[in-house]
């Protein structure tokens, strides 16, 4: 016997074809050339990928058209299969039916033709049936095909050639369909596939019916239709549906776009005249167009923004006599304030000579004057600010200085209300661009602010750098203050209480002018407090000038850690601060646990 022959691509173990793609470990791995062309297309795949999300995301007008073209294609497609099964259903249906009566007349007469015909010997059997089958394929155009096969009956006496019209449509009669003509011994048919020239095929019907040739006995005639008519005419409807869903689709998308333009570009010349408003350009309106629906709604836009317009600018020159207004009278106060003072000096140097009750009020006169001239002063500074007026002398200094000098100022007001001040600064130089004034002031009003309600408890102040900003932390321990105290602490004249009289002779502004002190750096402030635990404000500055601060390098809540003793304020160098000091190198700073109130 001959080997049977190996199918293409298909190679015995240890060929060369399987030994070049896998190795003695296994699958070998690609090449790194191959490695970079599969990285750059994945690459590339994620950011079309990255892009459309982007569009999709950005673009109503997008969502919108494609949503429709979507559900627009789907519903078509859904239409044409279910007119294309319709059609399809019908158009076999109709021709099955022609085909079993086309069947039934035909069989009826071969055997009619058999009956008729005198047969005695073989030949003679055999002539029939050659004559029987060449007649039914020559009077009949749609019939691909006439099979005369023999039943199986061992008891027939003579047996004859089966003739066939075509003998490749042995192939597509089935042993069911012969087993059931032969038992129901009436006509039976089936559709089958038939094979065309070019190598494809197309659905066909084969009829059997059961016939008797004289001599020969019981045989099984075989008509065999082809629908390939039917199945051209259901393509070209299909085609015909095809064309006129993309038809549709095409026109869908055009018209949902426009339509999508008609609607959006009203609301984005909306969005950028809003844009544009504000920034600050008031004159700015939409163009209407028409007298729709989005015409009024651009009329009301415009009507809108003139009012708006109009309500800013009286705002604004408000605003404008406001502040002239107080820098006016802040100028105008100094000079009675002036005249003042020298009566109230020579009063104060002479309080020794007046009864008790007058030299008490010669020194209430001469304090409630330094306050007076304090508020004048910050009056004159906020009014500068709201002008935007207000400019820094910048330059590089070391931080640990400006705070030291801070401290050693405010040293003895601390002791004066029984608070101990402690410094923790880094070993290194903290160097960054500032106003020096400025910076003195802000750390001023918050050790001040921190003295004052400490309740005379330790107040520790804190420096820490990284290499994009600098932080200064003022800690006290006193009577704290809640979340929403804190978000209003640097509001003009407010009060967490305003039964508590300021016993340090604050203005009120101190807090407001502080915070818009960090702000002209480029920094910020910010405050943390928890009744009965104390309160925290940090100051944040860049390092240079425009620089981003990022993340600051302190920590506006505490961090928990065991209390050590607290170690006063040495003249001669700052003392560590236990509660506050430097986690280790590596660790990250640890709120506290209660967080913020």
């Amino acid at each position: 016997m001959t080997e049977p022959v190996m199918p293409s691509g298909a190679g015995a173990p240890g060929t060369s074809d399987r030994a070049g793609a896998e190795g003695p470990g296994g699958p070998s791995r690609p090449s790194g050339a191959a490695r970079i062309r599969l990285h750059r297309m994945r690459r590339w795949i994620r950011s079309r990928a990255r892009f459309g999300m982007r569009a999709w995301r950005r673009s109503l007008r997008l969502r919108v058209a494609l949503s429709t073209v979507v559900v627009g294609t789907l519903a078509l497609a859904l239409l044409a299969a279910l007119l294309s099964d319709q059609v399809r259903d019908g158009l076999f249906e109709e021709r099955r039916d022609q085909v079993l009566s086309d069947a039934a007349g035909r069989a009826e007469q071969v055997q009619d033709q058999f009956d008729s015909a005198t047969v005695g010997t073989a030949q003679d059997a055999q002539r029939l049936a050659d004559s029987a089958v060449g007649f039914l394929q020559q009077t009949a155009v749609d019939i691909e095909g006439v099979l005369l096969l023999p039943s199986p009956d061992p008891d027939s006496p003579v047996l004859i050639f089966a003739p066939v019209t075509d003998q490749s449509l042995r192939s597509v009669i089935e042993d069911d369909l012969r087993e059931r003509v032969r038992e129901e011994q009436f006509q039976q048919w089936q559709s089958v596939a038939l094979p065309a020239v070019n190598g494809t095929s197309e659905p066909g019907i084969v009829v059997g019916a059961p016939v008797t040739i004289p001599v020969a006995g019981a045989y099984e005639l075989y008509v065999v239709y082809s629908l390939a008519p039917e199945q051209a005419n259901l393509e070209l409807l299909q085609r015909v549906l095809a064309v006129g869903a993309i038809t549709l689709v095409v026109l869908l998308l055009g018209m949902t776009w426009y339509l999508t333009r008609q609607v959006l570009d009203p609301v984005r010349q909306a969005a950028r005249t809003a844009e544009r408003l504000a920034d600050g350009r008031l004159t700015e309106r939409m163009e209407v167009r028409g007298h729709d629906e989005l015409a009024r709604l651009g009329a009301s836009f415009n009507e809108m923004a003139a009012s708006l317009q109009d309500q800013i600018e009286r705002l604004a020159a408000l605003s404008r006599m406001q502040q002239r207004f107080v820098s006016d009278v802040s100028h105008e106060l100094r000079t009675p304030l002036s005249t003042v003072r020298m009566a109230a000096e020579v009063l104060y140097q002479a309080r020794a000579q007046f009864p008790p009750t007058q030299a008490r009020s010669a020194e209430l006169l001469q304090n409630q004057l330094d306050r007076f001239e304090n508020l004048l002063v910050d009056l004159l500074e906020i009014s500068r600010f709201d002008a935007g007026a207000a400019v820094l002398d910048v330059e590089q200094l070391d931080v640990r200085d400006v705070v030291e000098r801070v401290v050693s100022i405010t040293d003895p007001i601390a002791a004066e209300r029984g608070c101990t001040l402690t410094l923790d600064l880094p070993s290194r130089p903290c160097t960054a661009d500032m106003d020096a004034r400025r910076v003195e002031r802000v750390l001023r009003n918050l050790l001040v602010n921190a003295i004052e309600h400490g309740e005379g408890r330790p107040i520790e102040v804190r420096v820490g750098m990284h290499e994009r900003a600098v932080s200064i932390l003022v800690r006290d321990h006193g009577i704290g203050m809640t979340a929403p105290e804190a978000e209003r602490v640097f509001d003009r004249f407010w009060r967490a209480d305003p039964a508590r009289t300021r016993t340090l002779g604050g203005t009120g502004l101190g807090l407001a002018i502080a915070l818009e002190d960090a702000r002209l750096h480029g920094g910020g402030l910010d405050a943390w407090g928890s009744p009965g635990e104390g309160a925290a404000f940090r100051l944040t500055l860049p390092r240079r000038a425009g620089m981003e601060i990022g993340r600051p390098p302190l920590e506006l809540q505490p961090i928990r850690i065991e209390r050590e003793p607290v170690h006063t304020l040495d003249p001669a160098g700052p003392a560590a601060l236990p509660e506050l000091a430097t986690p280790p190198a590596g660790q990250p700073m640890v709120p506290d646990e209660e967080g913020e109130r």
